[in-house]
């Protein structure tokens, strides 16, 4: 599995801790090759994250900004991409378990203790594999991909 990490000029902090306590656990973890600045933008940051994820197999994201809220957003519009915006490990398990998250998108407000614990719940959770839960990601995708129509 890939990991796939970014974070605006809130999050930067939190990203290097997580980036160095993920590597301790053997995980492969890659920041996307975008620079921080004071005033930097979280769009850019999710749009080339959340494009990294998409055409990777495998792979997964974490983001972070001040609340993860902005960046669970941008994220979201990027094809193929299921983020969910955490702020316990029950969001996590769900997101990735019930909803088919393939990105993680964090606030540094959160603080690294209850990130980490968040962070490593997204990664152990399993995807989604109850039939109800399956045909729900499945209409999000055919939805995205133009296959289907609301009721």
């Amino acid at each position: 599995m890939t990991i796939y990490i970014a974070a605006d000029h809130l999050g930067v902090e939190i990203k290097k801790e997580l980036k160095s306590y993920l590597e301790s656990n053997d995980l492969q973890v890659l920041e996307i090759d975008l620079d921080n600045y004071e005033l930097d933008d979280y769009p850019d940051f999710a749009f080339k994250l959340g494009r990294l994820v998409a055409s990777h197999e495998n792979a997964i994201g974490i983001l972070i900004c001040g609340n993860g809220v902005g960046m669970s957003i941008a994220a979201n519009k990027v094809k193929g991409v299921r983020c969910v915006r955490a702020t316990s490990v029950d969001d996590a398990f769900k997101g990735k378990n019930h909803n088919g998250a393939n990105v993680l998108a964090i606030g540094s407000n959160l603080g690294l203790d209850l990130c980490k614990e968040i962070v490593d719940t997204f990664i152990s959770t399993k995807p989604a594999d109850t039939e109800r839960y399956v045909k729900r990601i499945n209409k999000i995708i055919d939805y995205e991909n133009g296959a289907y129509n609301e009721l």
